[in-house]
């Protein structure tokens, strides 16, 4: 038996598996949710098989499902290269872009290359941000939610892009110890050993980061359990905390653009660094708004190393 499938149903049944609820999905594609019921199971009646089952509310998918969702990922990457290599042919650059950029990111290259871009590109070229950890961004960028994310990733911790996805680094980022200054005077510039600071209280990003796991490899590593008495997702926070006395703690150098007073950063004795990449689908920096976005990334990255590198 043959039959036909339609690109607007698998769509569906795609944006069921990212966003796991038929009322996510709906609200994503812009449907109601009985639209997409109705639509999904015509695409059953098509297949002839279950595609989802129910599993308390949700609805999960079915392993024909799962294969279903498999090829339509390759048939939505293949339309996202084909509209990629059509633009590329053109030679204006205009449109909107979106990009997914965790904290840190969005403050210093988003804003760097926000700033750039508005010079040369004017009103031609827009863009769209939302602030997305890695993990969230990279989702968003598989379902199609946005054109570009801006992750990273530390060399403590094994990272694994989707295989649909390209990447392009944009710079290196130190983690450095934050200290209070009367403290950090007692190192003389000298790099830190965490395992000085095991007896000390540390200060934290919330549990559910990579940053938060980075801290707690960095001490494991150096032979104990951080004690930590704060956690929040603002590392302004953080640093306000510890010229507060609260504590010690480690982060990325993009974390700590503006040291409040009474703060030093110190380098680690043992190196721990974050790489801070772009990642586009496949071929997508074809696209030409996208990479032009991504040249002033690169840009701004440049800049960034630069000035590290004549402040240390």
């Amino acid at each position: 038996m043959s039959f036909v499938l339609e690109l607007r149903r698998l769509r569906l049944l795609h944006a069921l598996a990212g966003y796991g609820t038929v009322n996510a999905a709906a609200e994503a594609l812009q449907l109601t949710g009985p639209a997409v019921s109705q639509q999904l199971a015509t695409l059953e009646r098509e297949v002839g098989i279950p595609l989802v089952r129910r599993q308390g509310r949700r609805l999960v998918l079915t392993d024909a499902g799962k294969v279903l969702v498999a090829h339509t990922n390759v048939l939505l990457d293949q339309l996202a290269a084909a509209e990629a290599d059509i633009l590329a042919l053109r030679t204006e650059i205009v449109g909107t872009v979106r990009v997914g950029a965790f904290s840190s990111a969005t403050t210093s290259l988003v804003a760097t290359a926000w700033r750039s871009i508005a010079a040369e590109h004017g009103e031609r070229l827009v863009l769209r941000v939302t602030g997305m950890e890695p993990e969230e961004s990279l989702a968003a960028l598989t379902r199609g939610e946005i054109d570009l994310a801006i992750a990273h990733s530390y060399d403590l911790l094994p990272f694994a892009l989707p295989p649909t996805c390209e990447r392009y680094d944009l710079l290196n980022d130190p983690v450095v110890a934050a200290l209070p200054e009367r403290e950090a005077a007692e190192y003389c510039g000298r790099p830190v050993d965490l395992a000085v600071l095991s007896n000390r209280s540390w200060l934290s990003v919330p549990s559910d980061t990579s940053c938060h796991e980075m801290l707690q490899r960095a001490c494991g590593v150096a032979g104990f359990v951080p004690h930590v008495v704060a956690q929040t997702g603002d590392y302004s926070a953080v640093l306000a905390l510890i010229a507060a006395g609260a504590g010690v703690t480690v982060l990325p150098r993009l974390g700590a653009q503006h040291v409040p007073p009474g703060v030093t950063l110190v380098a680690l004795a043992r190196p721990i660094n974050r790489t801070v990449f772009a990642v586009t689908r496949h071929r997508g920096d074809r696209h030409p708004a996208v990479s032009a976005v991504l040249d002033h990334l690169c840009r701004a990255a440049r800049g960034l190393e630069g000035h590290s590198a004549s402040s240390s």
